[in-house]
């Protein structure tokens, strides 16, 4: 029987996603682990894989679908030997409906015949009216179409569907948002109400400009961030860290490891001095999860990467025990495969605390939104020559702004100013954390 392909939850987050590419057109033959296409998630840009053998019988969602919910039809595949053409048959109607649909259910959907009437003298002029897709006050209207037509603002009172049985299908609203959609007639329904053109917006001003539908990730980020501002109380801690030390060790490793082809960089410092820090100071190891408190045993460390279209988070785990050869090349990898959107699930979600470092743009010092459930980020600035005092006589040194962004409700104010003290001394004094 035929096999529908649903859409994929590709993260925990995950409730609907976009249907970006298809990589199979309708007539290809699959099999369990050919790439079948290109979702859009909340985190990334994800490849799916086929779980099932058979042939492409038909594509229900097109590409460039936004707002796919989790567990819709996108396609119907035909198993081995099965009739192409009759696994594909079948409407919008099946979007959104679970794998194997029970055979009642469809019987169900065929109205039973109306008991026969006496009948009664016709009235002197009997109008003739055109097939409607309302079956009494109910609108006889896919899923789908339902969907496009809220997002799109389309009356649906206002169509004539041309699906089967006057079902408003996805067509009639593409042709509805085109002005090229039949309407009912007047004996079926009123015209709808004239309704004013919508203001322009106040902030146009008739400036030139060009506009561009948000992706998935960039609604995801603007919600999180929103939710992580308005519901997290954010206490921010910040210190000067003077990056002399640090930088003579890292050259000095970096001559020691160019056989073996590894280049740390400052950030693979920094990330090793935070996740030593952590373990150094457990309260701030630590997520809120509804009325309790974990404490972590390990620090796994989300570094922020700038990816086309928003940002994600790869996570370097246990980066409190790995050595600094380790880190500097799982975050090199982790970083390139987030931006060609190639991580895993397991690569980006979860992690215990954040680091985000902005040091190569030039900036001095901000503060970072914390990512829940997480409880704390650390905001790295750029390492600067700045006149600093040393050993009671002020000297040139390289300074670098370090912001610490604290959940206030699950870590208290001195345990963060002690995370960022141990942290301060672990970079001024590097060798401390390779012990």
């Amino acid at each position: 029987m035929p096999i529908n392909l649903q859409m994929p939850a590709l993260s925990p987050t995950m409730e609907e996603g976009t249907l970006a590419k298809w990589l199979v057109k309708e007539g290809d033959e699959v099999a369990s682990g050919d790439l079948l296409a290109e979702i859009e998630t909340d985190k990334a840009t994800m490849e799916f894989e086929a779980v099932d053998e058979g042939t492409i019988a038909k594509i229900v969602v097109a590409e460039g679908t936004d707002n796919v919910k989790v567990g819709d039809v996108i396609a119907i595949i035909a198993e081995e030997g099965e009739d192409v053409s009759a696994a594909s048959k079948g409407d919008e109607s099946s979007v959104g409906k679970p794998k194997a649909e029970p055979v009642a259910e469809k019987a169900a959907a065929k109205p039973a015949p109306a008991p026969q009437k006496v009948a009664e003298p016709a009235p002197e002029v009997a109008p003739k009216v055109t097939p409607s897709p309302s079956d009494g006050d109910r609108i006889k209207v896919s899923p789908l179409a339902r969907r496009l037509a809220e997002q799109k603002g389309v009356d649906l009172g206002a169509l004539s569907g041309s699906g089967p049985g006057g079902r408003i299908i996805k067509a009639d609203i593409d042709a509805a948002e085109g002005g090229t959609a039949p309407v009912k007639s007047e004996a079926t329904a009123p015209a709808p109400a004239a309704t004013a053109a919508p203001a322009p917006a106040a902030n146009d001003f008739d400036i030139p400009h060009t506009t561009e539908k948000l992706s998935g990730m960039r609604k995801t980020i603007a919600r999180r961030l929103t939710e992580a501002k308005q519901t997290i109380p954010h206490i921010y801690l910040t210190v000067d860290i003077q990056l002399d030390k640090l930088l003579k060790l890292r050259s000095e490793l970096n001559a020691t490891l160019e056989s073996r082809g590894v280049k740390l960089s400052v950030n693979d410092l920094l990330i090793k001095a935070q996740a030593v820090s952590l373990m150094q100071v457990p309260k701030c190891n630590v997520s809120i999860d509804g009325d309790q408190l974990k404490t972590f045993e390990r620090a796994d460390i989300s570094v922020a990467v700038s990816i086309p279209g928003g940002l994600i988070t790869p996570i370097i785990t246990s980066a409190d025990t790995k050595s600094l050869s380790v880190i500097s090349t799982e975050m090199k990898d982790l970083a390139g495969r987030a931006k060609d959107g190639k991580l895993k699930m397991h690569e980006y979600q979860g992690g215990t605390a954040s680091i985000s470092n902005m040091g190569m743009f030039g900036i001095k010092n901000f503060d970072a939104v914390i990512n829940p459930p997480q409880a704390m980020i650390m905001a790295i600035g750029s390492g600067q020559k700045r006149p600093h005092v040393i050993d009671d006589s002020l000297q040139i040194a390289t300074i670098m702004s370090a912001t610490g962004s604290f959940d206030h409700r699950a870590i208290d104010g001195a345990d963060g100013a002690q995370l960022m003290q141990v942290f301060k001394e672990l970079v001024e004094n590097p060798l401390g954390m390779l012990a």
